[in-house]
């Protein structure tokens, strides 16, 4: 098992043991949208067990060491990447900055709080990939800045195609520390899920509106 595979499967674990991420195929969950989904998720609770939030850390700063050695700033999107971003960036002794979903609406304006310069090297942090949406917002108000977002880095992703699609079109780099086969197989193993309910978890994640509206 590599080491990546590895980590993938511990913070699988570890968000189903603290019900951050639940698998519910015969009972699904409705989003707001109203799409029925197998799948809940809310990673704000990883905050507050220091063993899980302390993992997730230092994972994603070993990532950084190997992968994006020139980073200058950490990152993270308002609000649930900030409390990682700045546990990630103490482990990396590096400056860190959070980015708003959009402009205040007074004083200076600001999108960007804390210091990003023109042509510094800045990784993102964020906590779920859905649909890549805000994530990407947030490299690119990085550009808009004059600096380089070498990539975003987040907890758990859907691996929705849609997804893959926006950031490959946006042109910006996504790695994550566990997903949603990772969750399945550890679920599975777990007892969780029973075999019968893969099939209709992989349609989920192939089309979101297989569960209906």
């Amino acid at each position: 098992m590599t080491k990546l595979a590895e980590i993938s499967g511990q913070i699988a674990a570890y968000l189903l043991q603290i019900e951050a991420v639940a698998l519910r195929p015969k009972q699904p969950f409705t989003w707001t949208s109203g799409i029925k989904s197998p799948i809940y998720c809310d990673n704000r609770l990883t905050m507050s067990y220091p063993e899980i939030r302390e993992y997730i850390a230092e994972s994603f700063a070993a990532v950084i060491r190997e992968h994006y050695p020139d980073t200058e700033v950490i990152a993270g999107t308002a609000t649930a990447g900030i409390p990682h971003a700045a546990w990630v960036a103490q482990k990396l002794n590096l400056p860190m900055a959070y980015i708003r979903d959009k402009a205040k609406g007074h004083g200076k304006e600001n999108q960007i709080e804390g210091s990003i310069k023109p042509g510094q090297k800045v990784i993102v942090i964020e906590d779920l990939i859905s649909t890549g949406g805000s994530s990407i917002k947030a490299a690119l108000a990085i550009k808009d800045a004059g600096a380089e977002p070498q990539a975003v880095l987040a907890i758990f992703s859907y691996q929705l195609d849609k997804a893959v699609q926006a950031f490959q079109e946006a042109g910006v780099p996504l790695q994550t520390l566990s997903n949603y086969t990772a969750l399945m197989e550890v679920a599975l193993q777990q007892g969780k899920i029973e075999e019968e309910d893969v099939a209709a978890l992989k349609a989920w994640r192939d089309d979101p509106s297989s569960f209906g509206v």
